[in-house]
Formats: C-alpha cells, sequence, structure tokens
C-alpha cells in the first residue's frame, strides 16, 4: 500500500480586498491585466509592430472610448480578433471623451478602460491616443483590417482611405440592439436611455 502523505496546510494571513485592491490599481507590481499590453502611441508600439509583421502575422484595428463595457462592445471585439492574428484597440483618452461625449464623461479614466479592454482575451493590445479621431493611430499602425459596429457606413469610418489604400479592408460588425454606453449612462443617472 502506497504511503499517503497528509495535505500541506499553509496559513497565509492575507486580506483578500486588499490584493484586489492591489490588482485594480497596479500596487506592489500587481496587475489584472499586464500592463505590457498597454501602451502610448509611439516608438513602444512601433517595437510591437515590428516584432508582429516580421512573423507575418495580419494586424486589426478598432477604437473607440470604451467608457462602459457592453456586449455590443465584446462582440466587436471579438468579431475584429477573429479578422485578424493580432488586435490593438485605439482608446479615447480622457480628454478626448470629454470634448467627444461633454461633461460628465468618461465615467471611468482611462486607466480603468484601458485595463479593463486589456483584460480581454480578444485584445492584444491597447493604444490610447489623445486626438478626437485615431488618424494619425491608423496612420502609424498601417492594419489589414479596421474594424467598426455596423452603425457606421464604410465612408464613415475614420481611416478607412488609408486603410484601403495600403491594400487592408473594412470590415463592419453587426450591432446588437439596445447596447449603447450613452443610453446606459443615461438610464444610470435616472433618464431616458
Amino acid at each position: 500500500m502506497a504511503d499517503v502523505k497528509p495535505p500541506v496546510v499553509v496559513n497565509l494571513d492575507i486580506n483578500l480586498m486588499d490584493v484586489f485592491q492591489a490588482l485594480l490599481t497596479g500596487e506592489n507590481g500587481l496587475s489584472i491585466t499586464g500592463e505590457e499590453k498597454i501602451v502610448a502611441a509611439g516608438g513602444e508600439l512601433d517595437a510591437r509592430l515590428k516584432e508582429w509583421r516580421e512573423q507575418g502575422l495580419r494586424v486589426g484595428f478598432t477604437n473607440g472610448c470604451f467608457d462602459i463595457l457592453h456586449p455590443g462592445h465584446v462582440k466587436v471585439l471579438t468579431a475584429a480578433r477573429g479578422a485578424c492574428d493580432r488586435l490593438i484597440v485605439g482608446l479615447n483618452s480622457d480628454a478626448s471623451v470629454k470634448r467627444l461625449k461633454g461633461e460628465g464623461r468618461p465615467v471611468q479614466d482611462e486607466r480603468a478602460r484601458s485595463e479593463v479592454l486589456a483584460a480581454l482575451e480578444a485584445v492584444d493590445l491597447v493604444a490610447i491616443f489623445n486626438e478626437d479621431t485615431p488618424i494619425n493611430l491608423i496612420a502609424q499602425i498601417k492594419p489589414s483590417v479596421l474594424v467598426k459596429g455596423g452603425d457606421y457606413t464604410r465612408d464613415q469610418v475614420v481611416g478607412h482611405e488609408t486603410v484601403e489604400a495600403g491594400g487592408g479592408e473594412v470590415l463592419l460588425v453587426e450591432v446588437l440592439p439596445g447596447f449603447s454606453t450613452t443610453s446606459l449612462v443615461n438610464r444610470a443617472r435616472g433618464g431616458k436611455a
């Protein structure tokens, strides 16, 4: 009969709320997503693009404010990732969201929004941009596929000319009815959706 060893019991004096807070804030080097998936436009982004292109990977791009992530966002992000090997999400900075959406927005700051996006398996990189549109980021990335929700037409998609001129394509993903951050915010604030 084989020796059966008793289980090892380790008593860790850990407050789970402290651990969770450290994960959310990045304190003590902890992070839910690994901050390596969040970059500013510039040299770090260029280095990732170079590495992926050397590997022959197809790079996709989508963008938005992603203030309150909802199933419509997840559908677009999942479809976008399915159309490429590596997905970069352009995220409007806090200042950009405020200019586009008005006072009281964003609801979550860019750090929180970027952490949530970076935690998604479909997202390979989050690039925060300060302009109102991602045209400069699209010109820098030169994606093979540019993805937006089907509430846009091809001609309304910022950067479609740049992507198509480089041999890439524009993919419009059918939206899920009833999901919009603005309507969710209005409903939460007691207004109409």
